[in-house]
This record gives structure tokens, C-alpha cells and sequence, in this order.
């Protein structure tokens, strides 16, 4: 006779590991596609292949002088591109970017020598007046409802009158006096105008200046919380609003960062050539959204980056100035660079959708 076996406790087998099954929302997407995703790529591909361009067609773009000056004229539209690229992913526009900077310049140039004051006067008030122009830009959007292009359309023309008819009715004359000899120009000079040596090649500060503003973008727009208030706003305003974003400030804040752009850039100005033209700026400020379109930002907002409106400004200073280096007529450099606005959106486009299709 046999006894029965008192029963162990149950054993489970764990379950093989093997492969998971997703349902295709989780899974994850190779690598290539990932890197295909981000605005930036694209722009890089397009400056790289510009470049790569003009050191075969143009042998003196090879110098250090040479890249020094591509570098210059690249800063001097990436300063501005920056905000304006982070307006356009906040959903908006700012026709009035370009013309701004001469407004700040000729504010701060006409102030310090009219009233003999030193420039840091005049500098200062064209800052306060500057970042007023951006929040007045907001204000008006957001409590009228009207589009930016209108309303900054509208500033455009304001700005672009009051700087001839100001100019004349106080010089007597389109231009600004010098003032390179008033006190505080040579500290002026030295922020924003001056040059440095590396290796015996003369750089512009300015191209400091613009790898700066980038990184301080850039850091903005991916760590902190005032970066998802943008992306928010630009995608979706109403849905942004119905989880706490603070939409006004937001949109009136990201105006305002363009008319500090255009302060600096207007002082750059102001302090490289000591005096100002009153009817310049018409026209540039499409090179600076034309810079962020290239650089990977949509029209309709909610995309984009900082970093690439800086590889979007250089293929326009390389183009600039890689035109003039290969000997050929300047009077094409439009025609090029819009055959290059619209195959870097074609570009752009082809790859979202490479990188978006499962």
C-alpha cells in the first residue's frame, strides 16, 4: 500500500519573454526614421550640400577671410531669424521685423546726438521702444482676434513712414549724423560692432552673438516650461488654453523677443557705419522668415527648432556671399535663393512624411 504524496505548492513557469506584440501605436521606430523627424536635418543636409557647393565653384570661398565674412552676413540675418522662427512656431508672423531695426537704430542714433546726451542713452530707449513695438504687435492680435499678418502689416507701413518722415523733419536729410565721436560709441562699438583675431582672420562679434542667442533658444524651447507654452500655442491655441497655458502672455512675450532682435541688430548697425539710412529694412524681414521656413519651420506653427533657422541663415550668407566669390551676377542671388526657399520646403516636406510613415 502505498501513501499519497502530500501536494507542493504550485509552480509557474514565467511566461517566455520572447517578442512583445504592440499594436503598432508603441512601437518604436528605427533610429534613422527618429533622426529624420527633427526640423533641423533637412537644413543641415541643404547648408551642407551649399557649402560643399561653392568650395568647388568658388576656390577663395577656401580662405579664412572668406568663411569669416560668410559667417558675418549669416549672423547679422540670424540674430533676427531666431525669434522670428520661434514667433512662427507660436503660430505667427511679424511683417514688421525688418523694418523695426532701423526704427531702433535711427531712435537710438537721433536721441543721443539731437539732445548731446551719451549713446547709451539713446540705446536704452530704443531698447524700451523696441520691445514696446513687439507687445504693442501682441496686444493688438490678441484683443482685436485679427490675424499678425495684418496687424503687423500694418506696423510695417506705420514704422516705414514715420522712420522717413521723423528722419527728414529733424536732420533735414534721409540719413542719421554721425556719432561716432559722442561719448560711450567706442564701449557701444565694442558690444556690438567690434572684431576679434583668430589665426590671423578677423571675426565679427556678432557671429558670437548669434551662436549665443542660439543656444539660449534652444535651451528655452526644449528645457523649460515657457518652450511647451510655444509649441502649444502654435499648435492648438484653444486646447492650450483649456489646460492653463497662459496664451496672451505667451504670444505677446514671443513678439516681443522680435523687437529685441531688432534693437540689436539695430544697434549692430547703427555702431558698424555710425550712421543710418532711414529707408533701409524694407524687404528683409522675408529673408528672416524665409530663414526659419528653411530652417524647418511650418507656416501653420506648432513645429520647428532654433537650431535650424541657424543653418537657414548660413545658406543665406553662404549664397550671398559664395555668388559674388564664384564671379557671377549678383542680380541672380534673388532668383537663387528662391528656387533655395522652395527646395528646402519640398525637402522639408519629404521628410516629415519619410519619417511620419509607419
Amino acid at each position: 500500500m502505498s501513501m499519497a504524496q502530500p501536494a507542493g505548492p504550485a509552480v509557474t513557469t514565467p511566461p517566455d519573454p520572447g517578442r512583445k506584440e504592440t499594436d503598432g501605436r508603441t512601437a518604436r521606430r528605427p533610429l534613422a526614421l527618429r533622426v529624420l523627424a527633427r526640423p533641423e536635418v533637412g537644413v543641415f543636409l541643404g547648408a551642407v550640400a551649399v557649402f560643399v557647393f561653392f568650395l568647388a565653384v568658388a576656390p577663395s570661398v577656401r580662405s579664412g577671410s572668406s568663411m569669416a565674412t560668410v559667417l558675418y552676413q549669416s549672423s547679422t540675418i540670424g540674430i533676427m531669424a531666431l525669434p522670428v522662427a520661434l514667433l512662427m512656431i507660436g503660430g505667427e508672423f511679424d511683417l514688421s521685423s525688418g523694418v523695426a531695426v532701423i526704427t531702433s537704430a535711427l531712435t537710438a542714433s537721433m536721441l543721443s546726438y539731437q539732445l548731446t546726451m551719451n549713446v547709451w542713452t539713446g540705446v536704452i530707449v530704443a531698447l524700451a521702444l523696441s520691445l514696446g513695438i513687439g507687445a504693442f504687435n501682441g496686444w493688438m492680435m490678441v484683443k482685436t482676434g485679427l490675424p499678425s499678418f495684418l496687424v503687423t502689416l500694418g506696423t510695417f507701413l506705420i514704422l516705414q513712414g514715420v522712420n522717413l518722415a521723423v528722419t527728414k523733419l529733424i536732420t533735414g536729410n534721409v540719413a542719421t549724423d554721425d556719432i561716432s565721436t559722442m561719448d560711450g560709441f567706442d564701449q557701444a562699438k565694442a558690444i556690438f560692432a567690434s572684431s576679434f583675431d583668430v589665426g590671423g582672420v578677423q571675426v565679427k562679434i556678432t557671429v558670437v552673438w548669434w551662436l549665443v542667442f542660439a543656444a539660449i533658444a534652444t535651451w528655452v524651447l526644449l528645457r523649460t516650461k515657457y518652450g511647451n507654452w510655444i509649441f502649444a500655442v502654435g499648435g492648438n491655441q484653444d486646447s492650450a488654453r483649456a489646460v492653463g497655458v497662459p496664451v496672451t502672455f505667451t504670444k505677446i512675450t514671443l513678439f516681443m523677443t522680435v523687437g529685441f532682435g531688432a534693437w540689436f541688430v539695430g544697434m549692430h548697425q547703427l555702431f558698424s557705419f555710425n550712421t543710418v539710412q532711414s529707408g533701409e529694412g524694407v524687404g528683409q524681414e522675408l529673408i528672416y522668415i524665409a530663414a526659419a521656413v528653411i530652417g524647418g519651420c511650418l507656416l501653420t506653427g506648432g513645429y520647428g527648432s532654433a537650431i535650424g533657422p541657424v543653418f537657414g541663415a548660413f545658406m543665406f550668407g553662404m549664397v550671398n556671399q559664395g555668388i559674388v566669390y564664384a564671379g557671377w551676377n549678383p542680380d541672380w542671388f534673388k532668383a537663387f535663393l528662391g528656387v533655395m526657399l522652395l527646395g528646402a520646403t519640398l525637402i522639408n516636406l519629404w521628410v516629415r512624411r519619410t519619417a511620419t510613415r509607419r
